[in-house]
């Protein structure tokens, strides 16, 4: 009888140990990188950008016979009927667990694409660090089918893109899923995704041919904001405005502008190197009034006037012009908010919810309408640190 308990208790020690259950084996899947979604009639057109192993792992110098990345595509009444419909062109099932951008078509955007989100945030096999962006005047499976350079994979050019012009340039933002889904969810702050386009001519752009040129007849380009009302696309921010939002949700790490010199002919440009933004939402007499308070930190990076560097004077009159074109940017891009779009897509709305919840229960079924009403004042504070490794140009010395 003991000998028995003690084969029992062995047995079950034993099934944990019996390995994966539901394991899948790499040559039983496609690996989908990327994934578009567009809307014709009352159904969903779904795309996926699948990797080609043995193309992507050729090595170096020898030739490949094929594209890195092949596309599948199915229509359904819902997405997940359209993707599990792929299986019957493709010898695999598609696996979105390594999915790096999900591409809206414009179209779709405007119609509202909360519904089309909704596997997305559901399935249990995707991670939610994939960027979600909007196909700037054309489709999303057209953008999957274009190829590019450097980057074998067009979703991971895609991805990567996004993430250094971010850092280095600001007029975009990496939006992820969870982030998308947490604005839509909010009362005081509308979503806004990241555009992108096609220059050039599309159709060659979708041949090998694109890649094998120093000039590629097709390229695909970060192309400002789309501003969201809920889940529906209404308009479009430009580059100077798209930078400005970043500015005002304080997301800019680095990117580079201009200001007039001191005598009036030619131009300096700054490389912003710090940036530190906070909004705020007070009301007063019953209407609200909005405050951004901005401090930048900026290096000389070029100066094409004559200019001396030297002289404290000199770079008390940069900082002013600097301070007055921040200004400029940021009530511009407010601005525009509160005239042409009627939406509060920077969160001023949450500014007032944190700091005063009782006046925000009285605004919150309108807030939209008393943030168009609301007046605007930014502060801004730039402070050049560095010249960089001369003080002077030497246009000015060669003047002396």
């Amino acid at each position: 009888m003991k000998r028995c308990a003690v084969m029992l208790i062995v047995v079950f020690l034993l099934l944990p140990l019996t390995g994966c259950w539901d394991r899948r084996e790499l040559n039983e899947l496609a690996i989908a990188v990327g994934l578009g979604i567009d809307k014709v009639g009352e159904r969903y057109r779904v795309t996926a950008q699948v990797v080609q192993p043995s193309e992507v792992a050729t090595s170096k110098g020898s030739a490949g016979y094929s594209t890195p990345v092949t596309t599948y595509r199915a229509s359904g009444v819902t997405i997940f009927e359209a993707i599990r419909k792929m299986t019957t062109i493709s010898p695999r099932k598609i696996y979105a667990a390594h999915l790096r951008v999900v591409v809206i078509g414009e179209e779709l955007a405007r119609e509202g694409i909360a519904e089309a989100l909704d596997l997305l945030s559901r399935d249990y096999e995707l991670r939610m660090d994939f960027y979600v962006i909007v196909a700037k005047e054309t489709k999303a499976e057209d953008l999957l089918e274009l190829l590019t350079p450097l980057d074998k994979i067009p979703a991971s050019k895609i991805y990567n893109s996004i993430q250094v012009s971010e850092k280095a340039w600001a007029p975009v933002s990496a939006v992820t899923l969870d982030m998308f889904i947490r604005d839509y969810e909010s009362k005081g702050k509308n979503p806004v995704l990241s555009g992108i386009k096609a220059t050039g001519n599309e159709e060659k752009g979708k041949q090998k041919s694109n890649v094998e040129k120093l000039q590629p007849d097709a390229r695909l380009r970060n192309n400002g904001l789309a501003v969201f009302r809920y889940d529906k696309l209404i308009g479009w921010l430009s580059e100077e405005q798209s930078k400005g939002y970043n500015y005002i949700v304080n997301r800019v790490k680095s990117t580079v502008g201009h200001v007039p010199c001191p005598s009036g002919d030619g131009n300096i440009a700054l490389e912003i190197i710090h940036s530190k933004s906070r909004m705020k939402t007070e009301v007063r007499n019953g209407k609200p009034k909005l405050t951004v308070d901005l401090r930048v930190e900026e290096n000389v990076g070029e100066v094409m006037c004559q200019a001396d560097l030297t002289e404290k004077s000199v770079i008390d009159a940069l900082e002013r012009e600097a301070e007055q074109s921040l200004r400029d940017i940021i009530e511009r891009t407010i601005k525009t908010g509160q005239e042409k779009f009627h939406c509060d897509f920077f969160g001023f709305g949450e500014a007032l919810h944190r700091s005063n919840l009782r006046v925000w229960k009285q605004m919150e079924n309108d807030w939209e309408e008393h943030f168009v009403d609301a007046s605007i004042t930014v502060n801004a504070k730039v402070v050049i640190k560095r010249t960089g490794t001369v003080d002077n140009s030497f246009i000015v010395d060669k003047e002396r």
